[in-house]
């Protein structure tokens, strides 16, 4: 039952969110009815309930925007009293109320996580109800403050994963040249499900994939590293070319942790010596072939998605006209987004219309990626939803 002092009637000029519930654990009547009036006195505009022992405040503490305790109940003493308070108070504070010979039991009650201490007959209605007041801010600024605190762990630890899971390219030819990208998609705030590597094996050979496991998190992202590596592993083992994606698509289906996970992938083996390139797509957008002043996306088949149904993907050849070229991979995040306020997405032929712009063609051959992204979340009126991998392999002038 609700104490009926302490202004608990409701004040019908006052809206609810600005009154405190106040829940008094006190077995003293005559002290409780004492802070009662006190608080009457003040118009305090908090809603005053009684509770004469923990197992009692335990029932009522649900909505209770304070507790006030007395360190001494008939089954809870001193400190012992008070963590069983801050277990059971969830987002309430607490204050402690003492006797004069309690004093330094107050001191020590608020290191133990009490927002306050007051000591029985020092205390007026004006002092009584600022305390509860301000020990309510303060319990509301510790929250918010300890909030914060796990966000900035959250991004620091997802930061720290990201610089771990991504690969080192593992190439040494000078031949040509590679610019990697990656970025998480924001509104989740964690590692991404999207992969890229590159693995050289020969002088003039080297391999270059870039895939997406469906999805945002921990689990995406750590089953997106298994494929990368197990491809990685699979590039330097010499698995024979058509093999290799049939098997990186058994490891997707032994390690996905739901039936319905799935993954696209695009990959490319350069023949340095030859100056041509063997494209393959698991579901993945193509391509994009930067030479003689002109963008477009290589005419590969774009095949099914890994995990769907086990299907081999179509070879596609693809010749390079002169020695001057760049070749664009990248995942479906960074043409997915809209384009102004319609329902448009920017898609492949966006794309290729933006890294054919004249801006694009005076933006260094390293920038171009992050400026690709740049551009199309002006395009898309804001950040780009999902995460985008990006990896631009150039030989000679690169366009």
């Amino acid at each position: 039952m609700a104490y009926p002092h302490g202004g608990l009637g409701r004040h019908p000029a006052l809206p609810p969110g600005e009154r405190l519930r106040v829940l008094l654990v006190e077995d003293d009547e005559g002290d409780a009815f004492l802070v009662g009036e006190l608080l009457a006195e003040t118009n305090s505009m908090i809603d005053l309930l009684v509770a004469t022992s923990l197992s009692e405040a335990r029932q009522r503490i649900v909505g209770v925007d304070c507790v006030l305790l007395d360190l001494g109940l008939p089954d809870a003493q001193g400190l012992d009293g008070l963590r069983q308070v801050l277990d059971m108070s969830s987002g309430a504070a607490v204050c402690v109320l003492t006797g004069r010979s309690d004093e330094h039991l107050g001191i020590v009650a608020v290191a133990e996580g009490a927002q306050d201490y007051l000591v029985k007959g020092q205390v007026d209605g004006v002092l009584l109800t600022r305390a509860l007041r301000y020990a309510v801010e303060r319990k509301r600024a510790d929250e918010n403050a300890r909030r914060l605190r796990e966000v900035e762990l959250r991004q620091a630890e997802s930061a720290r994963l990201e610089r771990g899971l991504l690969p080192q390219p593992l190439m040494e030819t000078d031949q040509v040249a590679v610019h990697t990208f990656y970025r998480p998609g924001r509104h989740a705030a964690l590692i991404g499900g999207d992969f890229y590597d590159v693995v050289q094996t020969r002088p003039d050979r080297v391999d270059l994939i870039v895939g997406d496991v469906c999805g945002h998190g921990v689990d995406e992202a750590a089953l997106g590293v298994e494929l990368r590596v197990a491809w990685r592993a699979l590039i330097l083992a010499g698995v024979p070319d058509d093999e290799v994606l049939p098997a990186l698509e058994q490891v997707l289906i032994s390690e996905r942790r739901l039936q319905e996970i799935f993954a696209t992938v695009a990959t490319t083996r350069l023949d340095l010596a030859a100056n041509r390139a063997t494209v393959r797509l698991a579901g993945h957008p193509p391509p994009l072939l930067i030479a003689g002043g002109k963008v477009a996306p290589v005419p590969a088949p774009g095949g099914l998605l890994l995990g769907v149904r086990p299907r081999r993907p179509v070879a596609y050849d693809l010749e390079f006209a002169t020695d001057d070229w760049s070749l664009l991979m990248y995942t479906d995040g960074l043409i997915e987004g809209r384009v102004g306020d319609s329902e448009e997405r920017l898609d492949v032929p966006g794309l290729s219309e933006l890294v054919g712009d004249r801006d694009a063609q005076a933006v260094p051959l390293a920038e171009l990626p992050a400026w690709l992204v740049g551009r199309a979340e002006q395009i898309n009126g804001g950040p780009l939803a999902d995460d985008v991998a990006m990896l631009l392999v150039t030989r000679g002038g690169g366009r």
